[in-house]
């Protein structure tokens, strides 16, 4: 991800003095890249005050669009980087910032974030494009020294599914995945009206905090399991395992662990016998995904490793 161009100053005088609003319509937003730019400065300030910048704090702000954003995250940080995907997005953001203190504060990197190799930043706020909240959530948390704190506003649907707890009906796999690295809380909701355009959904922002330390579980081993159990989420964990495709996917791991570890395989015992006899002694066999919390997965994780099952 690179840094955008300087900006030429060849723009009509009354275009480069025109309100955000008003250069808004110098060009249409691209909704397939989630453009919908955040017009309420309440609730700007709402997400701002929500992230608590500390004068000393690096922030990352992805989708900045026109920058109703990023020009009250300047007020706080003493630094801001900016990851924009749209090159007139980013030249709109550094048009409001030129010529006055906060240019020098401001860092424009420009390309997809998801792919881009990210610099230290203490704090992430975005109005995040839709198509890429997933993968901007497990991004932060996987990374070697994950933000302080994320306030980061979704489609109301995937915000309620990370605050989901069991037994609710949005509760999934993405629920305990993220809960299992950070705490997740619901900051606010924010309606269709505030965004030009407005997008079809309603929105909420999250307020995401990494544990630490961090839990000593591979994130791949506790996916894979994951996966497994909330295929039907609210069918029995004993199904899910049923799957001819997991099971020869287990016992491959299986193998390959033996061999790893010089272990002798018992070649008596089948695979599908091992996975019961887990599932039994955990009493996990008929309790459903859908209602089992973060714990009830560790204990299930454990016991599997105990015989030598593994999930990546």
């Amino acid at each position: 991800m690179g840094k955008a161009p300087a900006q030429r100053h060849n723009a009509s005088a009354r275009s480069a003095g025109a309100a955000p609003s008003e250069r808004l319509n110098i060009f249409k937003m691209n909704t397939g890249l989630g453009q919908h730019m955040l017009k309420n400065p309440l609730i700007a300030q709402g997400i701002v005050d929500k992230a608590d910048i500390k004068p000393s704090d690096v922030v990352l702000e992805v989708g900045p669009g026109t920058g109703n954003l990023t020009i009250k995250i300047l007020e706080k940080a003493r630094k801001v980087y900016a990851a924009e995907m749209d090159p007139r997005m980013a030249s709109e953001v550094t048009k409001r910032v030129q010529g006055k203190p906060e240019q020098k504060k401001l860092e424009i990197l420009l390309g997809d974030v998801i792919k881009a190799e990210l610099p230290y930043f203490d704090v992430c706020i975005s109005n995040t494009p839709y198509q890429i909240s997933s993968p901007l959530v497990f991004k932060l948390l996987n990374l070697s020294r994950p933000p302080r704190v994320s306030v980061l506003m979704f489609q109301r649907e995937f915000a309620m599914r990370l605050v989901a707890r069991p037994g609710d009906a949005l509760y999934c796999r993405l629920s305990v995945n993220v809960q299992m690295w950070a705490s997740v809380t619901h900051v606010m909701k924010v309606g269709r009206n505030n965004f030009r355009p407005p997008p079809q959904v309603e929105s909420d922002v999250v307020r995401i905090e990494p544990k630490i330390p961090r839990p000593p579980v591979d994130f791949d081993e506790w996916d894979g399991l994951l996966r497994i159990c909330f295929v039907r989420k609210n069918r029995t964990i004993s199904a899910g395992f049923k799957s001819t495709a997991v099971i020869q996917i287990l016992e491959k791991n299986y193998k390959t662990y033996c061999s790893q570890n010089e272990i002798m395989m018992d070649e008596t015992v089948a695979m599908s016998d091992l996975i019961d006899r887990v599932l039994t002694e955990t009493e996990m066999s008929d309790k459903r995904s859908g209602k089992c919390d973060e714990a009830d997965f560790l204990k299930l994780l454990y016991a599997f490793h105990q015989v030598g099952i593994h999930f990546a």
